[in-house]
C-alpha cells in the first residue's frame, strides 16, 4: 500500500506541473466546497439560539442541551470512520451531507421540543457520516503535503461554520424560523458537480489488520484529551458569546457575527497551522496554539466592549490552529484504520466536548460566565503535558498484504 500511495503522490505532482490545477486539485477544491456546505448548514444553531430559546420556551440554563443534541452524534465518528475504511466509495460523504441538509432545512417548522432535539440529533449524525470518509479521500488526494492539503479541506468547513450562524441569523431575523430551508439551496445547486468531480474512496482496507487498541491507548488518550478540551472551548464560546451579547441588549445579527468572527478568523489559524506543521513539525504548533488559547481566554473574561472582537479573533487563530495537526496525529496513531483515527480526533473529541457544554453552560447561567471560562483555562493548562505523549512523526500505514 505504501508503494501505491507513493506512486499516487508522484502522479499527482506530475499532473499538477503539466496542467496547472490537476484533477486531484480540482477534486480537493470541490471536496472543500462540500465541506463548506455541510458545516455551514450544520452550525446554524448558534446564530439563532436566542430566538429558539424564546420561541420554543427553552430555559437559558438548558441552552447547552440544544448544542449538545446537535453535536452529540459526532461521538460516533470512530464507528463511521471504521465503516468508511471498509466500504470505500463516497456513500457516507454524500449521504451524510444530504441528511444534515434535510434535517436542518425542516428545523424551522419543528414545534415540540422533542422534535427539535430529534432534528438536531439527525443533523449531527449526518455530520458524523460525512467527515471520516471525506478526510480519507482528502489524504489520498494531497500527496506528501499533508499538512496544507488537510488544512485546505478543513478551511472549507471552517468558512462554513463561520458563515452558517450569520446566514441563519440574517434569514431568521428577516423572514422567520420557517425560512431556514433557504440554507439548503446551495447544496441542491451544487450536487450535480459534486457527483461528477469528487472521487470515491478506494476499498483498500476491507482486509485491514484489526485495530490494536492496547498499543494505541496511551497516545490516543493524550490526543483525545487535548482535542476534546479544544472542542469544548469552541462550543462554549459560540454558545456564550451571542447569549451574553443579547442579554446586554445587542442585536441577533451582531451576536451571530461574534460567532462568525471566532470561526472566520480561525480560518487563518487553520491555514497557518497546516503550513507550520509541514515545515517545523506538529509539537511546536500544539505548544504555541495552547499558549495563545490561554492568553485569549484570560482576555475574554477581563476585557469588555470593543475588545471582544479582537479577542475572539485571537481565540479563533489559537483554537483552530491545531485542527489539521491533531487530525494527522489521529490518523498516524490508528495507521491501520485512518478513518477511525479521523473519527477519534474530530468526531469523538467533538462529541465529548459537546457533553462538556452542558455543565459549563449551567455553571455560566447559575453563577457567572467567567466561572465557566476559568474552568476552560484550567483544562487547557492540563492538556499541555499531553503534547509530549502524542507521536509526532509520520507512521506508515500497513499494507493488508503484510498484516
Amino acid at each position: 500500500m505504501t508503494g501505491e500511495l507513493d506512486d499516487g503522490d508522484d502522479r499527482m505532482e506530475g499532473s499538477t506541473s503539466s496542467k496547472g490545477l490537476s484533477s486531484s486539485g480540482k477534486a480537493l477544491m470541490w471536496l472543500s466546497w462540500t465541506h463548506f456546505l455541510n458545516d455551514g448548514i450544520v452550525n446554524y444553531l448558534p446564530g439563532i439560539l436566542p430566538v429558539v430559546i424564546v420561541v420554543r420556551h427553552v430555559p437559558v440554563a438548558l441552552a447547552g442541551s440544544l448544542m449538545t443534541a446537535l453535536l452529540l452524534g459526532q461521538g460516533l465518528q470512530p464507528v463511521s470512520g471504521w465503516l468508511a475504511d471498509r466500504m470505500g466509495g463516497r456513500t457516507l460523504v454524500l449521504g451524510g451531507v444530504a441528511l444534515s441538509t434535510l434535517s436542518s432545512a425542516v428545523f424551522g417548522w419543528a414545534h415540540p421540543v422533542w422534535l427539535v432535539l430529534t432534528l438536531l440529533l439527525l443533523t449531527g449524525i449526518g455530520n458524523t457520516a460525512f467527515h471520516p470518509q471525506a478526510l480519507a479521500i482528502t489524504r489520498g488526494l494531497v500527496g506528501a503535503r499533508q499538512g496544507i492539503g488537510t488544512s485546505i479541506f478543513l478551511v472549507g468547513g471552517e468558512i462554513g461554520r463561520s458563515f452558517g450562524p450569520l446566514a441563519a441569523g440574517l434569514v431568521v431575523s428577516r423572514f422567520g424560523l420557517p425560512w431556514l430551508w433557504l440554507l439548503a439551496v446551495p447544496f441542491l445547486l451544487s450536487l450535480p458537480m459534486v457527483l461528477r468531480v469528487i472521487p470515491p474512496q478506494p476499498e483498500r482496507l476491507r482486509r485491514a489488520p484489526p485495530l490494536k487498541w492496547r498499543r494505541h491507548f496511551k497516545p490516543a488518550s493524550a490526543m483525545l484529551g487535548y482535542s476534546l478540551v479544544r472542542s469544548a472551548t469552541i462550543y462554549e464560546l459560540v454558545t456564550l458569546a451571542p447569549l451574553i451579547w443579547h442579554q446586554r441588549g445587542g442585536s441577533l445579527v451582531v451576536g451571530s457575527a461574534l460567532v462568525s468572527t471566532l470561526i472566520g478568523v480561525g480560518i487563518l489559524g487553520n491555514l497557518m497551522g497546516g503550513i507550520v506543521t509541514d515545515r517545523v513539525g506538529k509539537r511546536g504548533v500544539l505548544v504555541v496554539t495552547s499558549g495563545l488559547a490561554l492568553v485569549g481566554l484570560y482576555a475574554f473574561i477581563t476585557l469588555q466592549g470593543f475588545w471582544i472582537w479582537p479577542i475572539l479573533g485571537l481565540l479563533g487563530i489559537a483554537i483552530f490552529g491545531s485542527s489539521s495537526t491533531t487530525m494527522l496525529i489521529g490518523q498516524d496513531i490508528f495507521s491501520e484504520n485512518p478513518g477511525v483515527g479521523s473519527g477519534v480526533a474530530l468526531g469523538l473529541a467533538n462529541g465529548l466536548g459537546a457533553v462538556m457544554v452542558l455543565p459549563l453552560t449551567y455553571i455560566a447561567a447559575h453563577w457567572h460566565a467567567q466561572t465557566a471560562v476559568w474552568i476552560l483555562i484550567v483544562l487547557t493548562l492540563g492538556t499541555i503535558p499531553t503534547i509530549w505523549a502524542m507521536p509526532m512523526g509520520h507512521v506508515q500505514r500497513p499494507s493488508p498484504g503484510r498484516a
